[in-house]
């Protein structure tokens, strides 16, 4: 893993940078007919971690593409905790993968496309650690339109 000299890229900040190679994740869960969502954790500039999701592939309802990054990012860490992190997520974290973020004590959760039925701001409970910084909207529109298509195809093929 190599680190990323944001001075080579002007037009691009690091936060739209680590949200590309989210969504490059987001389309590995595409080929595997899985809900296109992808995360990747930074640490110092650097992607520790990685995730899609896989929840038909492993028949798992809790394998979503932030539990599998926190594990990967833990692993490389050699610990459970994710201080001085960035989890970069192409879709705003369900109830359950904020409440995971918390106890990983990340600290920022940028995302890209806002879920109002089932993302984690629709509560008004601070579920998040309290010193996580939350970004949403990073490169919202490519993020949106990815998930959009690929429900509107599932709903065309039946």
């Amino acid at each position: 893993m190599n680190y990323i000299n944001f001075s080579d890229e002007p037009s691009i900040t690091p936060d739209e940078f680590f949200m590309n190679e989210a969504l490059k994740e987001a389309y590995h869960a595409l080929k595997l007919d899985e809900i296109p969502i992808g995360a990747v954790i930074v640490c110092n500039g650097k992607v520790i971690g990685r995730g899609h999701n896989l929840t038909e592939q492993l028949t798992d309802v809790t394998a979503h593409a932030e539990m599998q990054a926190f594990t990967a990012a833990a692993n490389f860490l050699g610990g459970k905790y994710l201080k001085d992190c960035t989890l970069y997520v192409t879709m705003e974290p369900c109830i359950m993968c904020a409440g995971a973020s918390y106890w990983t004590q990340i600290s920022r959760i940028v995302f890209g496309a806002f879920d109002p039925q089932r993302g984690f701001m629709r509560i008004k409970q601070k579920i998040t650690h309290p010193k996580t910084e939350i970004i949403g909207g990073t490169k919202e529109n490519e993020c949106s339109r990815l998930v959009k298509e690929f429900f509107l195809n599932k709903r065309n093929k039946t």
